[in-house]
């Protein structure tokens, strides 16, 4: 009981559960559906035969449901399934009448809701693997090394509860849950665009080991008590745990709470004025001028009006910039030339780093700045954006 206590305490104070399992991301909902899918499975279990063989088919339900949701989610349930088959002894039965069925089923099912929603037949999981595995397209979006996830991204994400992960891993021996972690990273490292959300269904996974240890400081302890001190001790939280709690809390909640409430808001704080704004007519149609999907659009805005943000599809010719692209390598000739043939804006919205560059061509077409957001107080992955700022124009 104490051991699932600790490994629930982990979950909730983890910088990076806080921060993003809260959002509306596919990955958020792939996560929670992994770890419940894995919970049915009996070769993820030290003791198969805990678990009746019924369970497995809610396991297949489920990380099917999961695949639906973000097909690179195969990637998990290729590892389980290819476990299972080792040690399942009815193996045909295992692919023919459990896996094939299943992946028909739902298959079939995403296809027909595709073919509804798109108005045409388009099998979606097939274009996902094309654009993102077989012609490398998510690399349009930026690449990193090979070995960020395992030096840089996870890392991060799992913070300081890493030691206590990695020991909680020596001390349960549990290989095959640990093998899944490995096996997530390592092939989600050959592709070369690679971003924190992507792994988040291990992340649980490795903060389970991180309550083990936690556990295991206290049961060690315990062991070593009599009578009653060692009665006392279980009433109580050993100082070697104190001070691992403590640690982990005094890192974890002031990460969680920065980066969620301080760290790059200017970009929502900017589109929630904008909305109120809108009530009282005085906004009729904006221009976001700074790199792609940026802020918020439409969902957060809550009104149909005109709005326009810089271009970045990905494009079958690889090495042309985008809108996006021409902007920030010259945003004072991208806005001249853009500006020729535009829907001429009531509001601007750009942040300080190209504001600087801008500013008498804003002022050249009638823009004051209205409103200054902070946004910022060090640069992530292009230059310092600290502010976002509003321009209105004042013309006639």
């Amino acid at each position: 009981m104490y051991l699932t206590q600790l490994q629930l305490f982990s979950q909730l104070t983890n910088w990076f559960m806080f921060y993003c399992l809260t959002r509306t991301l596919s990955n958020s909902l792939e996560t929670v559906l992994t770890l419940v899918s894995l919970y049915y499975w009996p070769c993820m279990r030290p003791s198969s035969s805990k678990l009746p063989l019924e369970s497995r088919k809610w396991g297949l339900i489920i990380a099917a449901l999961a695949c639906a949701i973000r097909p690179t989610s195969a990637i998990i349930w290729l590892y389980v399934g290819l476990l299972e088959l080792f040690v399942t002894r009815d193996k045909l039965r295992f692919i023919f009448l459990e896996v094939a069925p299943m992946g028909l089923l739902v298959l079939g099912i995403t296809f027909l809701l595709d073919r509804l929603m798109y108005g045409s037949w388009v099998l979606v999981p097939l274009n996902f693997l094309k654009f993102n595995f077989l012609s490398a397209g998510g690399d349009y979006y930026g690449t990193h090394k090979w070995h960020w996830y395992f030096t840089q991204g996870f890392t991060v994400m799992i913070f300081s509860f890493l030691p206590f992960s990695v020991a909680g891993i020596m001390q349960s021996k549990h290989w095959k849950l640990s093998g899944l972690i490995v096996w997530v990273l390592g092939l989600y490292s050959v592709l070369g665009h690679k971003e924190f959300r992507f792994v988040l269904p291990v992340l649980p996974i490795a903060l389970i080991f991180s309550g083990h240890s936690l556990a295991a400081l206290r049961s060690t302890i315990s062991a070593n008590g009599r009578g009653k001190e060692s009665s006392n001790i279980h009433r109580t939280c050993p100082a070697k745990m104190q001070v691992a709690i403590f640690f982990l809390l005094a890192t974890n909640i002031p990460m969680a709470l920065y980066m969620s409430l301080v760290h790059q808001r200017g970009t929502e704080d900017v589109t929630y004025y904008l909305s109120k704004e809108v009530l009282d007519g005085k906004v009729t149609n904006i221009l976001f001028l700074m790199p792609c999907h940026a802020t918020p659009y439409y969902a957060t805005v809550h009104h149909n009006l005109p709005m326009r943000f810089l271009d970045c599809s990905p494009r079958e010719e690889k090495g042309i910039p985008d809108e996006s692209d021409h902007f920030m390598i010259d945003p004072v000739g991208f806005a001249s030339e853009f500006a020729k043939n535009w829907s001429l804006p009531s509001h601007i919205v750009l942040f300080d780093s190209e504001e600087k560059l801008l500013k008498d061509f804003l002022i050249s077409h009638s823009f004051k700045e209205i409103k200054r957001f902070f946004h910022a107080h060090f640069k992530v992955d292009r230059d310092l954006q600290a502010s976002v700022v509003v321009y209105g124009f004042t013309g006639d």
